[in-house]
């Protein structure tokens, strides 16, 4: 018997990377993995699928002489174990070409892209498929709780990704996305982010297009109709079928959440979600479905059982007749939807925000000016500026006294339990853990 092939994955304790190891390791591959963190959930998750986890990036792991080292996003010139693979010209590859030459190169590859909703989005569409009993395998950067995994490679020949427009590793600038090759591809919006890699909104559209490219005739891309910049990058030229979701000429959604195609009632979406931006997608999750052959009423009908994913709109708990939501939102657009999502749902009852602007956009504070209106919708904001390189009181401060600000995470905490009360909606937004806030505050107001 031969010996399974070897990758070794450079940066293995990212959400991508971490999936890819998952899925490696499911199709028979022989795993070992380093990073700078190795630690929980990440760490358990991958050690309980057999995977050897090294702490660091030490030469000594030249000496596990693999077929291949796949190398992260994370991994920079200068890294030392890097240095060592670029000296010895030994055999490496970035993860999003390892996994599409290797795994999906026979896969119906259905790939979610856009500013927001792609873990969301990419979940409701790999439940659809699994519902309507195709057994699709997928990575996704989130865990969606209908399935308990992020990632999964199966025997079906579909495949739903997550697909990514931040750059693919140091020596690979072009997004993620360029390398999964959809047969249906969705576009679900496009906004300006990822200010540290991305100059204006139009280099991150020029990314978009090479995603069109890619894209086959026999393929579908499944578009915002809504999104100026989505209409600029199907102009540039577009060579495949395209449905549009949001607007009157395509598939749309009314108040009632009765869903249409075309002007025609196709049926009536039924769940728990809530805000207009899961109804889009919503709408972009059906119409890919249905391009890989399920029905628009199976679809409507595996979406009534569809749990959301970790992280979004997440009730971590309830105490004293207090709620406390964490949410993954980051950018203003997000942040703006997920209060406003949440206002409906509470309707008159208290919502105090609490931000961590944490991306490398926020930091940089390219997006600041836009903060005060996208948490208009909420009663009071505690923001924590602690490593931030701008003045959040100044940006904040057009939202008057309804907007605190702290340096200190426990000054935060502690302010926040003095004001809460009885019938308060706490809704927690950061795209990091933010120092563990919702279970301490869930202790400190018990």
């Amino acid at each position: 018997m031969t010996n399974p092939k070897h990758i070794h994955i450079i940066g293995i304790c990212g959400t991508f990377m971490g999936g890819i190891a998952a899925i490696a390791k499911q199709a028979g591959y022989r795993v070992t993995g380093c990073d700078a963190n190795v630690y929980p959930p990440m760490s358990t998750q991958l050690e309980q699928q057999g995977i050897e986890l090294i702490e660091g990036f030490g030469l000594d792991q030249l000496a596990l002489n693999p077929d291949v080292y796949v190398v992260g996003n994370v991994v920079s010139r200068g890294n030392a174990l890097m240095e060592e693979i670029l000296n010895r010209n030994l055999l490496y590859v970035s993860g999003p070409q390892w996994l599409a030459e290797t795994l999906l190169r026979d896969k119906w590859v259905l790939a979610v892209a856009g500013t927001h909703g792609k873990t969301t989005t990419t979940s409701m569409l790999a439940w659809i498929l699994e519902h309507a009993g195709l057994n699709p395998g997928f990575l996704i950067g989130g865990v969606p709780q209908n399935f308990g995994i992020s990632a999964r490679i199966t025997e079906s020949s579909f495949f739903v990704i997550e697909a990514d427009e931040y750059d693919t590793a140091f020596f690979d600038k072009r997004s993620k996305f360029v390398h999964y090759h959809p047969r249906t591809a969705v576009l679900n919006n496009l906004e300006f982010d990822h200010a540290d890699i991305f100059s204006d909104l139009a280099s991150i559209e020029t990314q978009f297009h090479h995603l069109v490219r890619t894209v086959p005739g026999n393929g579908l891309l499944v578009s915002n109709g809504n999104q100026d910049s989505l209409r600029r990058v199907i102009d540039r030229g577009c060579w495949t079928p395209v449905e549009n979701f949001g607007c009157e000429n395509g598939w749309n959604i009314n108040a009632d959440n009765r869903v249409s195609l075309n002007g025609v009632v196709q049926g009536t979406l039924q769940w728990e979600l809530f805000g207009e931006h899961n109804r889009m997608n919503a709408l972009a999750a059906l119409s890919a479905a249905r391009h890989a052959g399920v029905p628009i009423a199976h679809g409507l009908t595996a979406l009534t059982e569809f749990k959301n994913v970790k992280r979004r709109m997440e009730v971590r708990g309830m105490v004293n007749g207090i709620t406390i939501y964490d949410d993954f939102a980051h950018h203003p657009t997000a942040i703006d939807t997920t209060v406003a999502g949440l206002r409906h749902k509470v309707g008159k009852a208290r919502i105090l925000a609490v931000l961590e602007p944490r991306s490398n956009t926020m930091k940089l504070g390219v997006m600041k000016d836009a903060l005060p209106g996208s948490l208009k919708d909420a009663d009071l904001t505690f923001c924590y500026s602690g490593n931030l390189g701008w003045d959040a009181a100044s940006a904040l401060a057009p939202l008057g006294d309804k907007a605190l600000v702290k340096e200190e995470l426990s000054e935060l905490i502690k302010t926040i339990v003095a004001t809460a009360r009885t019938g308060d909606h706490i809704l927690v937004m950061s795209n990091g853990g933010f120092g563990g806030i919702h279970e301490k505050l869930l202790k400190k107001l018990s």
